[in-house]
């Protein structure tokens, strides 16, 4: 771990625009979730899709998984804070999730897989995160890797901050995957009573933060657990503060917003009905997710 001395200044946080609560649904077998960031905001939070925030230690909510299923025209990336999971796909690739590690999947032209527990008892936990995909883009070839805990980039502040960089960059460490076109941010951050954390956010990037252990303020303005605070768009703003009076852990997530159109039926994201259609006759005659 990187031991942070001096951190950016940001001259002017990000204020708070709206708090979100999130929705309890279920997916895949049965899963029981929240999902935060809604279809309703994708537009609001382009490039992003979708926020799932799972966590239960009761086997009945989680044990079913997520049977095969498809998907086309964006990128997921699961982190798993507590449990593990067996990913296996179409495109032959194969990983087990564990306690601290990434899954990242880049569905591109199409690919079938399934998500299901490797356990039977204890805390499963994570998140779920769908990043869009530039519309030339959306039909490559698909991809995939897995990060363990101990692969992920990590750095702590002089104010003992300890900050996982999932993508993009933070007060001098690259994350573990970077993106040219969404150039995606993506930080765990875990915040010690009384502490303070700055992070740089280019003022055209949309961005948000999801409190999932205690509280934290943003400029000024509480943010309780279990909420995703929308961070305002302004021309001034250099980038976001983040306090926390107890013990908080918080995801920041931001991205450069592709400004394109969003046509999501199900598991399929493309720019057009005309793509939707084709996806969907694609995975009935079983097309989509075949190999080359």
């Amino acid at each position: 771990m990187n031991t942070i001395t001096s951190q950016p200044s940001v001259q002017q946080s990000r204020g708070v625009e709206r708090l979100i609560a999130g929705q309890a649904t279920s997916d895949g077998a049965g899963v029981k979730l929240t999902r935060v960031l809604t279809q309703n905001l994708q537009q609001r939070l382009d490039p992003f899709l979708m926020l799932d925030a799972f966590g239960s230690d009761n086997p009945d909510d989680y044990i079913a998984g997520f049977p095969d299923h498809p998907h086309r025209g964006f990128e997921t990336v699961t982190y798993m804070i507590a449990g593990r999971m067996r990913h296996r796909d179409s495109a032959g690739h194969e990983g087990l999730l564990q306690n601290g590690g990434v899954q990242w999947m880049t569905a591109g032209k199409g690919v079938i897989h399934s998500e299901i527990p490797q356990q039977e008892e204890g805390v499963m936990e994570g998140f779920q995160l769908w990043l869009n995909l530039h519309s030339s883009e959306k039909m490559r070839a698909p991809w995939y890797r897995d990060f363990q805990d101990t692969d992920l980039p990590k750095a702590r502040t002089a104010q003992g901050v300890a900050v996982t960089v999932i993508a993009g960059e933070s007060h001098g460490v690259q994350g573990a995957v970077t993106r040219d076109i969404t150039q995606p941010l993506y930080l765990d951050i875990h915040l010690p009573a009384g502490a303070r954390f700055e992070q740089p956010i280019p003022a055209g990037h949309n961005a948000f933060v999801y409190v999932y252990r205690g509280e934290v303020t943003v400029a000024g303005q509480r943010v309780p657990t279990q909420r995703m605070a929308i961070l305002a768009n302004s021309a001034q703003a250099d980038g976001v503060v983040i306090e926390a009076g107890a013990d908080a852990k918080v995801l920041l997530i931001a991205g450069r917003p592709l400004r394109e159109p969003i046509v999501q039926y199900g598991p399929f994201v493309m720019n057009t009905k005309e793509e939707i259609y084709q996806a969907l006759g694609d995975f009935r005659d079983g097309h989509l997710g075949e190999r080359a």
